[in-house]
């Protein structure tokens, strides 16, 4: 009989880390994605000039009320959407004493598998390299799309970046992606002597492409986990259009 308890009890304790797994796998990303939804519409607003009816049925650009959600949530400091993906998250930002704190946390400090995605921390609303982390989720969520822009043909399809701030809306233009680490390109630099130096630094991130870097030029460089090898990333480069 103690031989068959301690069986029914191996076999219940096992059945309860599996349904722990499911849960911390399969649905906590989902719920991620579901709770951006939900504040993004908490704090969604349509521009009064839209609210009167004259523009065209089903154009309305709607926008979000930063002032309202910092006063409530002071780390979200944007909203980055790529068209035609599931990107379409808040941007977290702490301190030097906890640049990961995101890492899995959401916008209100709850514990996520997912995390957030959030800036490097010494980016600033005028860096002239803004660097966004997140996880590569094995269900597709948060920055496991990046990988996929590493095909042309899909970087091709999905070619703008949108990033909303408090500053106003930054429309991206996405140019390059690959797979790298930091021994090799140092991609998540933001700060610079100069012109020059920004400008050597953008040519080595821009490499590949068309594009001659000028020096009033903004990048966004979107960063998450690749497993090629240790310390592997994959590392997506977009460029500010005027």
């Amino acid at each position: 009989m103690t031989r068959h308890f301690a069986k029914g009890f191996l076999i219940g304790t096992l059945c309860i880390c599996l349904l722990g797994l499911v849960w911390l796998f399969a649905f906590q990303p989902r719920l991620t994605a579901q709770e951006a939804q939900d504040l993004k519409a908490q704090f969604t607003t349509i521009p009064e000039d839209d609210l009167s009816g004259d523009g065209p049925a089903g154009k309305e650009e709607t926008q979000l009320d930063f002032e309202t959600l910092q006063a409530r949530y002071p780390d979200v400091k944007g909203w980055l959407t790529i068209p035609g993906t599931v990107v379409d998250y808040p941007v977290l930002q702490s301190s030097a004493e906890d640049p990961e704190k995101y890492l899995r946390r959401n916008y209100d400090m709850k514990w996520r598998m997912a995390g957030s995605l959030f800036f490097q921390y010494d980016c600033m609303p005028d860096s002239r390299n803004l660097v966004v982390f997140g996880h590569n989720m094995n269900d597709g969520t948060m920055f496991a799309v990046l990988k996929k822009m590493v095909n042309p043909e899909f970087r091709q399809a999905h070619p703008i970046a949108i990033l909303q701030t408090a500053e106003g809306m930054h429309e991206y233009r996405i140019l390059t992606a690959m797979t790298t680490d930091t021994t090799q390109l140092l991609f998540n630099r933001t700060q610079f002597a100069g012109d020059e130096d920004f400008l050597s630094f953008a040519g080595s991130m821009l490499a590949g492409t068309e594009i001659v870097p000028q020096k009033q030029d903004r990048l966004l460089t979107l960063v998450t986990c690749a497993y090629d090898w240790d310390g592997a990333r994959t590392v997506v480069v977009a460029i500010e259009q005027d």
